[in-house]
């Protein structure tokens, strides 16, 4: 039998720690500052067409950088395989920057290989329309 996850909070704030640290040094300051005070990123394309709502441990959301129109949810997953006994979820800073690098190298593959569903499928489009309102708060 498999040993059972035991949940380590000092662990897991260390973890994260650790991961906020790597989420700067990878993504850069303002990558990180996004990241603590709204919850997630944000990748908009070079044309300001479309751009991407990141998530820890939820769906990527795209959307309509013209109209702010919200478009599809993208659920992509990593695991973390590097410690058995703390269990296959990256912390949450990881996991961001997991999809944010995989959305910037290559794009198409991770849309590609992702379970795409209607907004709404497991995301309130409420709680999204909010959140993309606040990223365009921060942004000016």
């Amino acid at each position: 039998m498999a040993p059972r996850y035991a949940r380590d909070p000092a662990r897991e704030r260390r973890a994260e720690k650790r991961a906020r640290e790597l989420l700067r040094s990878t993504a850069g300051d303002e990558a990180l500052q996004m990241y603590e005070r709204l919850g997630f990123l944000s990748i908009e394309h070079e044309g300001g067409e479309y751009g991407y709502l990141i998530y820890p441990q939820r769906p990527i959301v795209g959307y309509d950088a013209r109209r702010d129109e919200l478009l599809s949810e993208y659920c992509v997953r990593f695991r973390d395989g590097s410690d058995p006994e703390a269990g296959e979820r990256l912390p949450d800073a990881d996991d961001v920057l997991a999809k944010w690098l995989a959305l910037r190298m290559d794009e198409d593959h991770t849309l590609r290989t992702a379970n795409v569903h209607p907004l709404g499928r497991q995301l309130d489009p409420a709680m999204v329309r909010r959140d993309l309102s606040a990223l365009r708060q921060w942004q000016r």
